[in-house]
Order: C-alpha cells, then structure tokens, then sequence
C-alpha cells in the first residue's frame, strides 16, 4: 500500500485478529476509496473502521503533481453500507466524525446502500440531512 491510499484492487489489512461482527474493506474505485462495511458497527467494532479512516485521511495533502500515486488524499469517499446490518450511536458518531474530518480536507463523503435498522437511525437522529446519501455504491460514485 502506498501512504494514504491502497492501490487499485487492494484490500487494507488489520493486523488484529478480525472480529467476526464486523468488517471493512477499502479499496479504490477510480477517484475514490470505498470503505464496505459488513456486519454490526457498534463500541467494540467502531476502532477498527476509525483506523481505517485516519489511514485514508491522514494522507499527506497537496502531494503535487510529481509525487507517486495514492500520495494524496482521494476526491472522493464512498462508505459502502449495503452489508451494515447494525449502528448504534457509537458508529453514528464515527461517521459524523469521518465526515468533518473529510469537509476540513476537501474530500467528498457520500454514503451508499443504507437500509433497515442502519437507515431508520439516520431518519430518527436526523444525520441523513448532514450526508449526501445513495440508494447503492454505484449511484454514490456516479454522483458528481
């Protein structure tokens, strides 16, 4: 993996033993990095997702033109939620988080796929008004 970015069709890789509740993929899809979140996102998942984040985000900015690829931060972020079967406060809080965190870099955060329990969370504490939300990952990326 290059700083801050994985390289096209590279999966990053915790060195912890994986929790069974709960996965992240990131990969890269053109301009973006699409995090798929599979399982339950809750207090004991949420730090392996928050790693994830300040891997991708903590990019160095403004790289140049000369620099290698995947050296800056991506344009965009796809957090892919179609396999996210739970989030509680804990994960909601992460995303709104990830989500300041991407607006003070200029990265585009969009979320995708969200459904059932994951969606009925975002309508009742109203952070769906503070993301931009699509119905499936191709949609999010096809969004300009």
């Amino acid at each position: 993996m290059t700083e801050g970015r994985p390289e096209p069709g590279r999966t990053l890789q915790s060195m912890e033993p994986p929790d069974p509740r709960f996965g992240v993929g990131v990969r890269t899809e053109g301009n973006a990095v699409v995090f798929a979140l599979t399982g339950e996102l809750d207090h004991d998942t949420a730090p392996l997702l928050r790693e994830r984040f300040d891997e991708v985000f903590d990019a160095p900015a403004g790289a140049g033109a000369g620099a290698s690829a995947g050296t800056e931060p991506p344009e965009v972020v796809v957090v892919d939620c179609a396999e996210l079967g739970f989030c509680d406060s804990t994960g909601l809080n992460l995303l709104l988080t990830a989500r300041l965190t991407a607006v003070e870099r200029g990265i585009d955060i969009r979320l995708a796929g969200l459904h059932g329990h994951v969606v009925r969370m975002f309508e009742i504490t109203g952070a769906g008004g503070v993301f931009s939300i699509h119905p499936d990952l191709a949609a999010a990326l096809a969004a300009g």
